[in-house]
């Protein structure tokens, strides 16, 4: 592996359509190899717990070689039922134009899989409501993201090409790096780029969106910029109804009140309720 690879989680749910298909899309913006990933958890497929102390002793012997049978014919159908998923993702994204996406398939936590190939990493793809993140999406997606440093795209079930662009800022740093990041990358190079504040009417917050739209203007960008106040989550979904807002870029541990809108419970109402891909950033 490259350090420029575009990782998609793919999971056999119906999000991983639309994890394919912005995957290869960011290949192909990126310029970047495309790795298909399926990661065989043995939670995924689990078997019934030690019941010897329950069995009596003339049916003992049998009943566990029974089980320990089960148990590997579970493991051969997981293998490849994920294989089937990799095949049916790679032929995906052969047909979405990526030329030679690679498919790893491994065994083991989602995380520890994920850290062992970061350093390799240059976006992370996955789809907001990913088996592997179990049932407890927020929590799990808020490991991931404070365990992995790299940035992390969170996808809808639906795929539509990403036409506009918008971040939301807050000042920090991480916002900062956000506006960075974006005119920086041939990522979303050539489309119109929103920069949406949340706050007060004050110089300081027009002072900083004048830094982010000269940024972005120096690099290409058609930019509009906009102080809003209220609710940050409804101001955010508001305007990304009103403008037809196709990705929304986002800091995910800057120091104002998006930082608390991004942690914790709050991180999957973010997801869910924007309804566009979201790319989370350190």
């Amino acid at each position: 592996m490259t350090k420029t690879n575009v990782i998609a989680c793919i999971d056999g749910t119906k999000v991983s359509t639309a994890v394919s298909d912005y995957a290869a899309w960011a290949s192909l913006q990126l310029a970047a190899p495309l790795i298909l990933l399926h990661v065989l958890d043995k939670s995924a497929y689990p078997v019934k717990g030690n019941l010897s102390g329950n069995i009596g002793l003339g049916s003992r012997e049998a009943l566990l070689q029974e089980l320990a049978e089960l148990d590997e014919k579970r493991g051969r159908l997981a293998l490849e039922q994920g294989r089937v998923m990799l095949e049916t993702a790679r032929q995906q994204a052969l047909a979405d134009g990526v030329s030679e996406p690679v498919v790893h398939q491994r065994h083991g936590d989602l995380l520890d899989s994920l850290l062992s190939i970061e350093q390799d990493t240059r976006l992370l793809v996955l789809g907001k409501h990913d088996e592997n993140l179990g049932a407890h999406v927020g929590s799990r997606l808020e490991t991931l993201v404070r365990s992995l440093h790299r940035p992390m795209l969170v996808c809808p079930a639906a795929y539509k090409r990403p036409e506009q662009v918008m971040i939301a800022f807050d000042g920090s740093k991480t916002a900062h790096k956000s506006v960075d990041m974006v005119a920086g990358s041939p990522l979303f190079r050539g489309m119109p780029c929103h920069v949406v504040m949340v706050g007060t009417d004050a110089a300081a917050h027009r002072e900083q969106l004048d830094w982010a739209r000269q940024t972005l203007e120096a690099s290409g960008f058609d930019v509009s910029t906009t102080l809003r106040e209220g609710d940050v989550e409804a101001t955010l979904c508001d305007y990304r109804r009103e403008h037809a807002i196709d990705i929304l870029v986002m800091g995910a541990y800057g120091h104002s009140v998006i930082r608390r809108f991004l942690v914790g419970s709050t991180t999957t109402a973010m997801i869910r309720n924007a309804q566009i891909p979201v790319l989370l950033l350190r």
